[in-house]
């Protein structure tokens, strides 16, 4: 059961092949097994899990339910959910249980139906390339425990890889879905900004950060994103457009194999960016394998430029900085969070909360951020980047004249062993430069699995599209999970005993 699809757990819930309180104590057994040695899960509720999945079962037993009414899922801590301990991965707000839900959690709750099985660990604020700054320790890859699975959404990467939950939200600011799901062998999505709702996601960078879902395949993310995504008059950043159905362009395999060539006509952009110094070799042939193939699929490769590309980076690393310098001013220890037990007055509270409840990276990019907006340094640094962004967005746009989506890696390698590059703030930031950029242009990317690299280890292949053009990105993707396998194989054979169904 736990290598089904979600059209495929649907259609066996509608079927009464098994009901969603099974279904999920068949997950939250998984998770007491196994998430000790990975800490995917920080915050699980057993009670509050099985009462969702009891509700579920009522409402496939009165027919009211919709395609994923009744499938477990993996929260990202950064969500809030009434009731639940929403912590962020911080210390800061170790202690706080919110008074209400995100909108990301009530459409997947009350309005799909979905099961919560609990909060999945991240780098704390979600800053973080490998899921190493939360305070509530590493989350491990489970292809192999010893290297990182990305981060921020760390947790929920490693939850989908190893089968404790069949899909799972995260959130992506600089890369923060389609890394970690690289690295761990998974599909990620990151939507259009402005797709999916920001109302109770804890801001990081808000002209930035994103919600998505994480899934084993690309239709497996397409029925997610139909569930996650809409208008929100409570986010001010939420786009008023018409709802759609990501899954509309999919085809069967039958279909596809009938159509012979199902990418004709196809223009996948190749930017010669991506292919410079700094990408792996192993990665490097798995990707030119992956484009390969979709050229057997009918696609026509073209090159494109993307030549402000290698300045994300550093613009990402001013503009991300000064908008978290602003979001967590307020955890003040104040009126929630952290607050220092000793202090001797107001300003030394404010001083001992913040420095005791920060960990070092999330210290790091407040410093920075309220350096390049101090007086004498707003127009050199600040203003500098608004413009630098400007015009990697624009690249995009004349790229997209001469293509319809763009390929490339995801990551420049593999996971990497913990703690190599703690050490070396510059070197972890570089691990993102494949996808900082569509984040500041605020288009819509996915990264798949594409086969194994270094150490027999997932190599992601991504693929971005043009802004609202999710459902041909998906399609695209689809169509390469049609004719290989690599997003169907499963980590961890000798890590822990075959599973009894």
């Amino acid at each position: 059961m736990i290598e089904k699809s979600l059209k495929e757990l649907s259609a066996a819930l509608a079927a009464r092949e098994i009901s969603s309180v099974e279904l999920t104590q068949l997950y939250l057994d998984r998770i007491a097994r196994l998430n000790p040695d990975l800490n995917a899960f920080i915050t699980g509720d057993a009670e509050k899990s099985l009462a969702a999945a009891r509700a579920a079962d009522a409402r496939l037993a009165a027919g009211l339910a919709g395609p994923l009414t009744g499938i477990p899922v993996a929260q990202k801590d950064i969500f809030c959910a009434e009731g639940w301990l929403t912590t962020c991965g911080s210390k800061m707000l170790s202690s706080f249980v919110s008074p209400y839900d995100a909108t990301v959690i009530r459409k997947l709750e009350a309005e799909a139906g979905l099961v919560s099985l609990g909060k999945t660990n991240m780098d704390e604020f979600a800053m973080g390339s490998s899921n190493e700054t939360s305070f509530y320790g590493p989350v491990r890859n489970p292809w192999n425990f010893d290297v990182v699975p990305g981060g921020s959404s760390g947790g929920s990467a490693a939850a989908v890889a190893a089968r404790l939950a069949p899909a799972a939200t995260g959130t992506d600011t600089g890369g923060s879905i389609r890394q970690p799901a690289a690295l761990c062998g998974l599909t990620g999505l990151k939507p259009t900004y402005g797709v999916v709702s920001r109302y109770g996601m804890i801001a990081f960078a808000s002209s930035l950060d994103q919600g998505g879902p994480m899934a084993k395949s690309a239709e497996d993310c397409a029925l997610m994103l139909n569930a996650m995504a809409g208008f929100d008059a409570r986010d001010s950043t939420s786009l008023e457009r018409p709802a759609e159905d990501y899954t509309r362009a999919l085809a069967s395999r039958d279909a596809a194999a009938s159509a012979g060539k199902p990418l004709a006509g196809l223009r996948v952009g190749l930017p010669k960016e991506f292919y410079a110094e700094g990408l792996s070799q192993d990665v490097a042939q798995v990707i030119e394998a992956a484009i390969e193939e979709y050229r057997k699929l009918g696609a026509v490769t073209v090159d494109v430029s993307l030549p402000n590309m290698q300045l994300s980076i550093p613009v990402y690393y001013v503009l991300a900085p000064a908008e978290a310098s602003s979001n967590l001013s307020r955890f003040d220890g104040v009126r929630y969070g952290y607050r220092a037990p000793q202090y001797d007055d107001l300003i030394d509270m404010y001083c001992k909360s913040r420095a005791q409840g920060f960990g070092a990276e999330v210290k790091r990019r407040i410093l920075i951020g309220t350096y390049v907006l101090s007086h004498g340094y707003y127009d050199a640094y600040y203003l500098q980047a608004q413009k630098l962004r400007r015009l990697i967005a624009h690249d995009f746009v004349e790229a997209f004249k001469r293509c319809d989506v763009i390929m490339g890696p995801t990551s420049p390698t593999v996971a990497f062993p913990l703690g190599a590059k703690s050490a070396d703030p510059v070197q972890m930031y570089l691990s993102d430069i494949y996808t900082i950029a569509v984040n500041l242009a605020g288009l819509p990317g996915i990264s798949i699995p594409g086969g194994f690299g270094a150490g027999g280890l997932p190599v992601g292949l991504q693929i971005i599209g043009n802004y609202f053009d999710e459902a041909r990105m998906v399609h695209v993707a689809h169509q390469y999970q049609l004719v290989s396998d690599w997003h169907l194989r499963a980590p961890g054979k000798v890590a822990w005993p075959e599973e009894e169904e």
